[in-house]
């Protein structure tokens, strides 16, 4: 048998090296411009609002937008889970589950699915149902979205197709 050349060895020790890259680029998406500072005031607007004060949720409909510092939110209808704070005793957001027609932008990134829930507590924002996520000329889609804010990444689940512009192009 005879030895591989010197060239076939470079590069199928160079394929061998970028494959575990290639398939943790797919899983994981950095978020840049996501703040992971989920202290600061949440911000809600819509046409109109429902409070079922005994269920602890309230309905935002028609044209919310919900504004956490560089986080917008933008849906049809939001319904908002309260919880009581530990130390203050006091009412607090735990959870956002937004429907129809969701975008979700920050100054780096914009990201659009039929429906979406942000866990303030975890810290995690799921969107679902025909996710496109676009981070500068470069664009991602996928079944399903899930956003760690405290570690700013992501990861597409469910089909995932991907345009990636070459540096030349952005």
């Amino acid at each position: 048998m005879r030895p591989a050349c010197p060239i076939t060895r470079l590069l199928v020790a160079l394929c061998l090296a970028v494959l575990p890259v290639a398939t943790q680029a797919q899983a994981q998406v950095p978020f840049a411009g996501i703040g992971a500072d989920r202290s600061v005031p949440v911000e809600l607007s819509a046409d109109t609002l429902e409070v079922d004060q005994a269920a602890g949720t309230a309905r935002f409909a028609g044209n919310v937008v919900v504004v956490q510092g560089g986080l917008r939110l933008a849906a049809e209808s939001v319904r908002v889970e309260y919880a009581t704070a530990p130390e203050s005793g006091r009412n607090r957001i735990a959870r956002l589950q937004a429907e129809g027609s969701v975008t979700l932008v920050t100054p780096e990134e914009a990201a659009e699915a039929d429906s979406a829930i942000y866990d303030l507590d975890s810290g995690e924002i799921v969107m679902q149902g025909g996710v496109v996520l676009t981070q500068g000329g470069n664009a991602l889609a996928g079944d399903r979205l899930v956003i760690d804010l405290d570690r700013r990444t992501g990861r597409i689940e469910g089909r995932v197709r991907s345009v990636i512009l070459p540096d030349s192009r952005r």
